[in-house]
This record gives C-alpha cells, structure tokens and sequence, in this order.
C-alpha cells in the first residue's frame, strides 16, 4: 500500500541525531523554555525573514495568542475562509470574539478579497487567511489593506511564506506538516515588538517574571525537546519541500486532465489536491489498487456542527470544494516506484 504519509521514515532516518540531543536536553535538567527553544527560535526568524518568533504549543495557540495580543475579543468579529481546519475558526471563538465566514477562490481555495469585502462590518477587528494545501495567497498583499490587522495562518505553508504581508503568521508544527514536530508545536512569527513581547508574555499564563502576572492566560509553551527535534528538521525543510514540488509536477504532467489547486512558484505542496465529482468511487477503487488516498477537508467551516451558530450565510465555492477535493500521497519520503504507482492508479480509475 502506498501510504497518504508515513512518519516512521522521517523518524527512522533522524532517530540517532535526536537520540544525541534528547541526551543533552536531559542532561542540562532544562525541559522548558531553554536553550534549544531560544535557538529554534532565532533559526525560524531568520528562515522566514521576520523580526521575532516565538515558540508556543501548537498551531491553533499561535493564532489564538497572536489575537489575544492584538486584544481581539467580546464583541469583535475576525473574517476567515470557509475552507480551513476547524482551528482556524475556533482560536477567534478561543477570545471570544465571533468568526465571520468568507467564500474562496475557486482555483486556488484560498479565501476572496471579494468576499472578504462583502462580509466585513464595522466589528471587523482582524482578517485571517490561509496559504491552504502549501499553496501561498495571490491576495495577501489585497488583504492587508483593508484597514484591519491582517493574519497568516500558516500551518500547511513552511518555506512557501519567507516574507510576512501582514502583522504576524501562525505555523504548526503538527507531525505531518512539511516542518513536522514528535509531539504538537507551533510557532508566532511577527516584526512587531510589542505583539512578540505580549505573546511572549501569554504563552506562559501571562506571566513577566516569577508569580508576577500582566495577563490572564494559560500556558502554551513548546518543550525543549520538541525545539532540539524541529532544529534537525528545519535543516532539511528546503530538501523536502524540493522533492513535494518534484512528486507534484509529475502528477499534473501525467494526470493534467485533472482538476488541481492551481500552482504556483512558492507552493510546497503540503498536500498535493484534485477535486472530482466521484471523489468517493476514485477513493475506493484507488484503495484496492493499493494507493491511500484523503479528504482535507470534508466539511466547509460553515457545514460544521460546531460552526453553525455564526454562519450567515452559505459558501457555496468552499462547498464544493469540501464535496470534492482529494488528497493523494505526497510527502519527501516517497520512492520514485510509489509515485509511479499513485499515477497508474489515477490513470486506471479515470
């Protein structure tokens, strides 16, 4: 069977590299906010070309801090596209404040400046959108003048977003993203000072100094083990990010019938995504051919069960996306025979 992603061959190939640094994190007796944090820190800041960034717990913390520290709350609204991860959304309700659903681009699923406009209202305090599947915004630079701070969630787009647009991205590092962690992590980029500062603050239940605290908050700190781990990782993220565009050029040479998220020059290909009206029969039939195949995501944010008291009204484009969209293997560790193979069994079920 070809797997949708196995972890276990990124593990294998970096076990005694972090084996030796496991070791000298125990040995330091520092497992929280140390050394290796303030170094994975300084690395990612520099690789994505940003001021300050700030290791928090995961990716759904990062956007959650970083609206607590633009003091978005009760009564404010945070525009974000219907097609997303659920944690999109439900870090605006972690505030307190309402999210407010935008349709997308129909090629490229990302959220529309268009709609985005025709959504907004006065208690529109901040914008957030999504560099969905690895695939960077045409419009962030659209977005980010609509007057209110805007926000990149970033967790499926690691070396596809160098440079911010707007006033912070959130990543994760969730084990099967491109920059993929051993546990859950995730990571506040900003060139603002005072946001990284009061982020900071926040990750550690809004503490300045021992028992001295400014804010209310919880605690979303990265372990150091987490930061060693995804030290090693950030070093080969260019190479594995090579290999996705490389595994996902030879699907739209081969399969150019189909219809794919349209490309572009910075994607990663955190998921490599088609959509067609018999999603469920191809699944099937490609599954007996032995290929994995997955939905992300089944459900626009305004079919959610948990979503449904802020939606009004629908998005018909997310929808269908959400009806339609595939998922097909594409992660560094693939052999050159498994993409083959992904291709034979596409080309035999259409």
């Amino acid at each position: 069977m070809v797997p949708l992603i196995d972890l276990s061959r990124r593990f294998a190939r970096d076990a005694e590299e972090f084996h030796a640094a496991m070791d000298d994190v125990l040995r330091s007796g520092t497992i929280l906010l140390g050394s290796r944090t303030t170094d994975f820190e300084s690395q990612f800041a520099r690789f994505v070309s940003a001021r300050h960034a700030v290791a928090v717990s995961s990716g759904a913390s990062a956007l959650h801090l970083v609206l607590a520290g633009l003091n978005v709350g009760v009564g404010d609204e945070v525009i974000v596209p219907a097609m997303t991860a659920v944690p999109t959304a439900s870090a605006v309700c972690a505030v307190g404040a309402t999210p407010v659903f935008a349709d997308v681009d129909p090629s490229t699923a990302t959220i529309s400046p268009d709609e985005v406009a025709r959504v907004m209202t006065p208690r529109t305090a901040a914008i957030i959108g999504v560099h969905l599947y690895g695939r960077p915004m045409n419009d962030a630079r659209e977005l980010a003048d609509f007057g209110v701070p805007f926000i990149e969630d970033c967790a499926q787009s690691h070396g596809a977003t160098r440079r911010l647009t707007g006033v912070a991205g959130a990543y994760s590092f969730y084990p099967t993203k491109n920059l993929g962690g051993i546990g859950d992590g995730g990571m506040i980029v900003t060139d603002d000072a005072d946001l990284a500062e009061k982020v900071r603050r926040l990750r550690v239940h809004g503490q300045v100094e021992q028992y001295l605290h400014l804010d209310v908050s919880q605690n979303h700190r990265m372990s150091e083990l987490e930061a060693a781990w995804l030290s090693i990782q950030l070093r080969r993220l260019d190479e594995g990010n090579d290999r996705r565009r490389s595994i996902a050029h030879h699907y739209r040479e081969e399969l150019p019938d189909l219809r794919w998220q349209s490309d572009d020059a910075d994607h990663v290909h955190h998921l490599a995504v088609f959509c067609t009206s018999q999603r469920e029969v191809m699944r099937d039939r490609m599954r007996e051919l032995g290929v994995a195949t997955g939905v992300h995501y089944p459900f626009a944010l305004t079919q959610q069960p948990a979503m449904r008291p802020f939606v009004t009204s629908p998005c018909p484009v997310a929808e269908r996306w959400a009806a339609e969209c595939i998922s097909v293997p594409c992660f560094p560790e693939l052999t050159d025979a498994e993409v083959d193979m992904v291709v034979r069994s596409v080309k035999a079920v259409t």
